[in-house]
C-alpha cells in the first residue's frame, strides 16, 4: 500500500460478505457511519486507497473501522473513559463519501480512542460451572 506524506492505516477488515455486513467508521469526535459493502470496490495493487468518511474539523479523523452485523452491538470509548454500547441495528446505512451521524457525545477535550465488536457469551456456556460434570 502506498501512503502519502501524512497518511495512517487505521484500520484493516478482511470482508467475509455475510449477510447484513457492513463497515462501521468511526471518528474522534463521536461521528459515524455504517456503510454497505456494495458501495466499497475491490482496491487494485499499489492503489491510493477508497474514501470511507469525509474528514473535517467538525468530525475529527477516523479511529477505526469494523466489518459489523446488524445482530452486533459495538462500544465506543473516549480518552477520559466514556464508554457507549451501541447497537448496529439502530443505525441506516449510508453513503462512502459523507461525514457520518453523531454516535457519541463529547466534550471539547475529549475525543474517540477506541472501537470494539461486543463479544457476547452464548447462553450455554453462561449456564456451565468450570469443573462439574453433569
Amino acid at each position: 500500500m502506498n501512503l502519502e506524506q501524512g497518511d495512517e492505516l487505521v484500520g484493516m477488515e478482511i470482508i467475509d460478505e455475510r449477510e447484513g455486513a457492513s463497515i462501521l467508521a468511526v471518528t474522534e469526535r463521536g461521528f459515524g457511519k455504517k456503510t454497505a459493502l456494495k458501495e466499497y470496490r475491490i482496491q487494485g495493487r499499489a492503489g491510493k486507497g477508497i474514501i470511507t468518511v469525509k474528514t473535517s474539523d467538525k468530525n475529527g479523523n477516523v479511529v477505526g473501522i469494523l466489518q459489523v452485523s446488524n445482530n452486533e452491538d459495538v462500544m465506543l470509548i473516549t480518552a477520559e473513559g466514556k464508554i457507549l454500547r451501541l447497537k448496529i441495528n439502530t443505525l441506516r446505512e449510508i453513503g462512502r463519501n459523507t461525514q457520518g451521524v453523531k454516535l457519541i457525545d463529547v466534550g471539547e477535550k475529549d475525543r474517540v480512542v477506541a472501537i470494539a465488536i461486543l463479544a457476547e457469551k452464548e447462553k450455554e456456556d453462561e449456564d456451565e460451572t468450570p469443573g462439574l460434570e453433569s
